[in-house]
């Protein structure tokens, strides 16, 4: 997730705690050759956010209400998994990033759009162009009489 525009308040980038992460590890289905059926490199990283001390309740309830969060999350535990590098400390690491970006995300909530009025020039504009589209509807429709 890329984050090119940011709101005036600048975003808060969250990091959970790697004390309250539990790691588990697998046989990866990705890149790495024979390692692929001898290593365990796929890591799955689950996080107890429900039972977190470093979250408030209402960023608890954010996190849990979060559409995008909403199908990694069960039993109150949020889980992401990482497969696509070869070594096992390389998965890791990619799995913490795409837990902190996911939990940041979810905490900061886009900023809701201000509505403002249509410009002068462009109304003008619409009204000019349906003119001129009535007008040569109407030029068409005296030459069919």
């Amino acid at each position: 997730m890329s984050f090119e525009k940011m709101s005036k308040k600048e975003e808060k980038k969250f990091q959970v705690p790697e004390s309250e992460l539990e790691f588990e590890t697998s046989r990866s289905s990705g890149a790495g050759g024979q390692n692929v059926n001898k290593l365990e490199t796929k890591v799955a990283v689950r996080w107890d956010f429900k039972n977190s001390p470093s979250l408030t309740e209402k960023q608890k309830m954010l996190i849990e209400n979060d559409l995008i969060l909403k199908n990694r999350i069960s039993n109150g535990m949020l889980m992401v998994y990482a497969q696509t590098e070869r070594s096992q400390d390389q998965n890791r690491q990619k799995a913490i990033k795409i837990l902190n970006d996911l939990v940041t995300a979810a905490l900061n909530p886009p900023a809701e759009r201000k509505e403002t009025k249509i410009p002068r020039r462009e109304k003008k504009k619409r009204l000019e162009e349906k003119r001129h589209q009535s007008e040569k509807k109407q030029s068409r429709k005296n030459l069919l009489d």
